[in-house]
């Protein structure tokens, strides 16, 4: 009996019909880094397992339970990257793009965790990242925000999504909350679920990001953060909100926004929508200006964001700029006889020449008129091309409008190109 391959699960294949829309949010990305000056890095998806144990810390969820590790032949731990900011800060110092720089990158790719697969949380999933080197204010934290709220406003989601911010201090005004915070816990220790016991003594701030509803009674009375900042973070969390008004940008103060890398200090933020269920975070970043001195290289202010693809064009295609999208054939040549079906790769090459962005798909294998027009009419294409021999003969070609009540017409091959300029002209590409 013949082995059936699957997909291995959480890791999905991206067929013909649902790549048109990935295909019009990518471009949509990539012309949105252009505008804001960003320059696209491109990081391997493999790096050392130490590198994350570093950066997002050895306790926290995702390098105890989610990361796809192995010992290669040489020895080396790897690891299948879980996130983007890691590699490019390992990037950056390694090719000497950091220090005393100031720099805006951004990359686009798969990563990899190993979660119960759901609906918008899968085990090989897209991130956009984007990340800033080198300035110390608040004002690159805003740019960052109001590029994602030109993207949500592009798609047509702006009204679906809400801003939570807040702010975590420097590391020695956390040191200190933390010890109160798990003096606190430790006092309702009982209380606790099995998950936030484990993390008292390594990740404690997590809790406070519990949705455990039996533990929301207790995370509402815990010590907040805010009252134990440090001067210089509330200035600049002051300063933070003050250019968010500034450029009328709604936002919600969440005091129990702490984030789930260890690596975050300062600002961070996070987009929410309740519009897919329980993966309601589709964006979500803030500063980390210790990152790159923690990983080898010099003391380098830092701050960035990474979105999650598939949520992205899970909302988009709910909207009309990802509906009526496709890989659809835009003309369709359609070809009988040998005479005809030569000249017809000259034809098609000319088309593709003068008209890059469209899409012409020839017809192969043969077949009578009828059969070539059930071809050209499932393709999709709005335009059908019919050379015969006749038409080779009199260096004309026969021009169908598949998608309109209009007659045939016939017209010479220099008025081709003016017929197919003129028409998709009119059409919302």
């Amino acid at each position: 009996m013949k082995t059936k391959f699957q997909a291995i699960k959480g890791m999905n294949d991206l067929l013909p019909e649902q790549s048109a829309v990935w295909q019009k949010v990518e471009h949509l990305l990539r012309r949105l880094m252009q505008q804001y000056g960003y320059g696209e890095i491109r990081m391997p998806i493999v790096e050392k397992t130490a590198l994350f144990k570093r950066s997002i810390g050895e306790v926290t969820d995702i390098v105890e339970k989610e990361m796809y590790t192995w010992t290669d032949r040489n020895d080396d731990s790897l690891t299948l990257r879980p996130e983007g900011t890691a590699s490019c800060v390992r990037a950056g110092i390694e090719h000497g793009l950091l220090y005393n720089q100031q720099q805006k990158l951004w990359y686009m790719g798969p990563m990899f965790r190993r979660e119960n697969p759901q609906k918008g949380r899968y085990r090989q999933f897209h991130q956009l990242g984007v990340e800033a080197f080198g300035f110390n204010g608040p004002d690159v934290e805003v740019e960052q925000i109001l590029l994602t709220r030109r993207l949500w406003q592009e798609i047509g989601i702006a009204n679906d999504v809400t801003l939570h911010i807040n702010t975590l201090g420097d590391p020695e005004s956390r040191k200190v909350y933390r010890e109160i915070l798990v003096e606190y816990l430790q006092s309702n220790f009982e209380q606790l679920d099995e998950d936030s016991k484990r993390r008292l003594e390594s990740n404690p701030l997590r809790i406070l990001d519990s949705k455990n509803p039996k533990l929301q009674s207790i995370i509402e009375s815990a010590p907040k953060l805010e009252d134990h900042l440090d001067d210089e973070s509330k200035e600049h969390f002051e300063s933070f909100k003050g250019l968010l008004d500034g450029m009328g940008v709604s936002y919600v103060v969440n005091p129990r926004l702490v984030r789930g890398l260890d690596y975050y200090n300062r600002t961070v933020f996070e987009w929410m929508t309740d519009k897919l269920g329980a993966q309601g975070t589709i964006c979500a970043g803030g500063r980390y200006d210790g990152l790159t001195e923690q990983l080898g290289g010099q003391s380098t202010p830092a701050c960035g964001f990474a979105m999650g693809i598939e949520r992205i064009i899970a909302l988009a295609e709910e909207t009309e700029f990802g509906q009526n999208v496709s890989n659809a054939s835009d003309i369709y040549l359609i070809a009988i006889g040998s005479v005809a079906e030569k000249k017809a790769f000259n034809i098609a090459e000319e088309i593709r020449t003068l008209f890059p962005s469209l899409r012409l798909s020839m017809n192969f294998g043969g077949g009578n008129f009828k059969k070539q027009f059930k071809k050209a009419d499932k393709s999709g294409a709005r335009l059908a091309l019919i050379l015969g021999e006749d038409e080779v003969a009199n260096e004309s070609c026969g021009v169908k409008f598949l998608r309109e009540e209009k007659p045939q017409e016939s017209m010479s091959w220099d008025s081709i190109a003016d017929t197919i300029k003129n028409y998709f002209q009119l059409l919302d590409r």
